[in-house]
Formats: structure tokens, C-alpha cells, sequence
């Protein structure tokens, strides 16, 4: 060590009174030039070229028609269940199940024999009071103008007069009975109140059935047009009331009572359906009330039961800010945010609040002004605080993933990271 030493000194005196090779001072020269520089001198500062660039869009107000999508199911416009209204034994069945039946077309027979006997019983007793009713009268009247010449007592006047009186009461009753038996015999035809569709039936020809059985015999819906109950928050309602009546939203009268129909498999139902009326009732289990919508089914699509989502207009938010839902990132605690240049060339990281989605963007509702430009492309070459070079977006050859955000906040964009209820356009 102690040799090494002196040998680097005798280096140092030889160069210093020329007594080295040229060649062999230059290099050591750039040795200990080097040597000064990793003892803490700071490097040259990058050129401007080498600034980081980024593709940005900028934030402007746009006119968009929120709307929200809810969960709903398809029920019946009209239902009847069919019951028998006399008792008796089912002789046959008139219908082919899952057929459409009429208004009045008779479904199932019961056996009449019974009730055709009861009919033709107070026929004939209607008959007898009538037959016997009119000497009762011709008696009475006689009565009546023998009393005024005092060839009859009083009282042979008023049994005459009572037994008129019995034979008409004797007449009405039989009518009704009559009229009673006749309703009942009719009854034996069991038809169908509505016209619609009729399920399976749940009664067999050779079955005893009894009057208003709590088992329908069979059940028929009218498919044309169907009504959709969909379920919605009050706190949803309330929330909405308080946009519309501070200005920041504005009612549609074009779309404020239409509303689009998704079915199961995602399509759209070709068929516009109308909001008829919201419930006044809240579901305390739930929190919720119904909205009823009534949707035109010609072709039979919509089935009661069936699982559809309504897209139901809001109102027309005319100053709304709209970013790529790809932009946003999220924190670790899910929290969203964007990175933007500021009015020093700087790069900001900004907390945003997310309403929903609509379309393929999000509607934020704070954070971001109009004017606000965002980096939408080259996020991995940048971190706050740091200058870049701004490009509109698609512009930017180089695209890479996402960097972790500094702070131990990791960047997940996308509708996939921790999305809010959405609503769609």
C-alpha cells in the first residue's frame, strides 16, 4: 500500500514538471476528472429534447342525456285465474294449453245434467205461481165491489187481498229462482274473462271441482301490451329531485317518459316502453318503490317473469365533463384520480368524484375544470412534479402500461377497478 502511494506521487510530480508522456497525462487527466465527478458532483442538466411527452385531451363541457339502467321484471298487463264458480264434475277440457284464447271462449265444461234439473224444477214452479195468480186477483177485485155494497164483511176483503198479494210475492220469488238456476247452468261453462294467453292446466277432464276453489284451474295473461316493475331507490329519487330543482340537470320532454328496454342476453328490445306511474308505497325491507312501465309486446318476446333492465332518462346535463374511462386511475383505496399538466408545464395529480359511466367514458362531477388538460397516453414515463412536452392524444407513437403512482398508490384504470353504479346513454 504504502509503495502504491509513493508510486502515485512520483506519477503526479512527473506530470507535473513534464516528465510524463503526453498521451499518459490526458488519460489520467479524464481518470480524475471522472473520479471528481462520482464524489458528488451533480451531472448536466438533460436537454430540452429529452423532456418526457405525453399525449393530453382537454376538458370541455359537453349536452348528454343522463340516463340510469335499473334491474326489472316483465309482468302480465292483465291476469285471470280461472276458477269455477259452481261445483260439479269437469266433462272436458276446450282449450290446447299455451294457446291464445278469446274473451268468452269456453275452457272447460262442467257436468250439467244437475243444474239443468234445477233449471227446469223452477221453471215449472214459476209456471204453477203464475197459473195460480190470476183467480187470486179476479177474486180480490170482486171483494173490493162487494164492500162497497156491504155484501162482504171487512175481513173476507182483506184475506182476498193478502192471498193476491202472496201469489204475486210467489211469482217474483220463482223468477228469481229461475233466473238463479239458469246463472248456474251457465256456470257450467267455465270461459275466459280476458283474451290472452293460457298457461298449463291444473285439472284434469274426470276431476271434481268445487265452487271458488282456491286452485285456478288455469291461468290467463294478456301479453300485449306487458308491464315492467322495476324497483328504485328513494334515496336515487330524492338525490334526483334536488339536481332538477337546483338547475343542474334539465328535463328532457322529448325522453322524459320513454324508456329503452335490455334484455337478458344484452340486446336491446327493439320496442320503446313508457313510464305510466311511480308507487307511493316504499318497500321498508328494501328502501325502494316501483316504477311501472308499460312496453308493447306484439311478437310475444317479453314473458311474465323475464329478468329485463330499463334504461330510464333522468334529464339533460348541459355542462357535463366527460373523460375516457382509460384515464383514470385508482389508488389503493380505491380512490380515482388523473394526472394533468398544469399552466406551468408540470405534471398534477388530481382527485376526481365519478358519477357514472356513459358510454365509454366517466361523467365527473369534481376535480376537473374545463380547460384542464389530461395525459391520456406516455403515463409511464412521467410522475408528479416532473415537465413534459404535451401532444394531442393519438399523436403519441410509444404506448406503455401504467407505473405505480408515487406514494404506494398503484395506477388501475378501467371500468374494471372499483366501478360506480353506472348508467348508460
Amino acid at each position: 500500500m504504502r509503495t502504491e502511494t509513493m508510486n502515485a506521487s512520483v506519477i503526479r510530480l512527473r506530470v507535473a514538471f513534464g516528465l510524463w508522456p503526453k498521451k499518459a497525462g490526458l488519460a489520467c487527466a479524464v481518470v480524475c476528472a471522472v473520479v471528481l465527478v462520482g464524489c458528488g458532483r451533480r451531472p448536466p442538466v438533460q436537454p430540452h429534447g429529452m423532456t418526457p411527452e405525453v399525449g393530453v385531451i382537454t376538458v370541455s363541457p359537453e349536452s348528454v342525456v343522463l340516463t340510469t339502467e335499473l334491474p326489472g321484471r316483465v309482468a302480465p298487463y292483465v291476469i285471470a285465474e280461472i276458477r269455477p264458480q259452481v261445483s260439479g264434475l269437469i266433462l272436458k277440457r276446450l282449450f290446447v294449453e299455451g294457446s291464445d284464447v278469446l274473451a268468452g271462449q269456453v275452457l272447460y265444461q262442467i257436468d250439467p245434467a244437475p243444474f239443468q234439473a234445477a233449471y227446469d224444477s223452477a221453471v215449472a214452479a214459476l209456471a204453477r205461481a203464475e197459473a195460480n195468480l190470476p183467480a187470486v186477483r179476479a177474486r180480490a177485485e170482486r171483494f173490493k165491489s162487494l164492500l162497497a155494497e156491504k155484501a162482504v164483511s171487512q175481513q173476507a176483503y182483506d184475506d182476498a187481498m193478502a192471498a193476491l198479494q202472496q201469489a204475486e210475492a210467489d211469482v217474483r220469488y220463482w223468477k228469481a229462482a229461475v233466473e238463479t238456476a239458469r246463472i248456474n247452468l251457465g256456470y257450467t261453462k267455465v270461459t275466459s274473462p280476458i283474451s290472452g294467453r293460457i298457461g298449463k292446466t291444473f285439472v284434469t277432464e274426470g276431476a271434481i271441482v268445487t265452487a271458488y276453489q282456491p286452485q285456478p284451474l288455469a291461468v290467463v295473461q294478456q301479453l300485449d301490451p306487458v308491464y315492467v316493475d322495476v324497483p328504485r331507490s328513494t334515496a336515487e329519487l330524492q338525490q334526483l329531485e334536488r339536481r332538477l330543482s337546483a338547475g343542474k340537470l334539465k328535463p328532457d320532454p322529448d325522453k322524459q317518459h320513454r324508456v329503452q328496454i335490455v334484455l337478458e342476453d344484452g340486446s336491446v328490445y327493439p320496442h320503446e316502453g313508457t313510464l305510466q306511474f311511480r308507487d307511493i308505497t316504499v318497500d321498508p325491507t328494501t328502501g325502494t318503490v316501483i316504477l311501472r312501465i308499460v312496453v308493447p309486446n306484439p311478437n310475444g318476446v317479453l314473458l311474465p317473469g323475464m329478468f329485463v333492465r330499463a334504461r330510464i332518462a333522468e334529464g339533460v346535463n348541459d355542462r357535463a365533463i366527460l373523460v375516457p374511462q382509460d384515464v383514470v386511475m385508482r389508488t389503493y383505496k380505491g380512490m380515482p384520480f388523473v394526472l394533468v399538466v398544469g399552466k406551468s408545464g408540470m405534471v398534477e395529480m388530481r382527485m376526481v368524484q365519478i358519477d357514472r359511466a356513459v358510454g365509454n367514458k366517466w361523467l365527473v362531477t369534481a376535480g376537473l375544470d374545463p380547460g384542464d388538460r389530461v395525459i391520456a397516453e406516455g403515463v409511464l414515463r412521467v410522475r408528479p412534479g416532473m415537465p413534459v412536452r404535451e401532444v394531442p392524444a393519438g399523436t403519441l407513437q410509444s404506448q406503455q402500461m401504467r407505473p405505480p403512482v408515487p406514494g404506494g398508490a398503484p395506477a388501475s384504470a378501467g371500468p374494471g377497478a372499483g366501478q360506480p353504479a353506472q348508467a348508460h346513454n
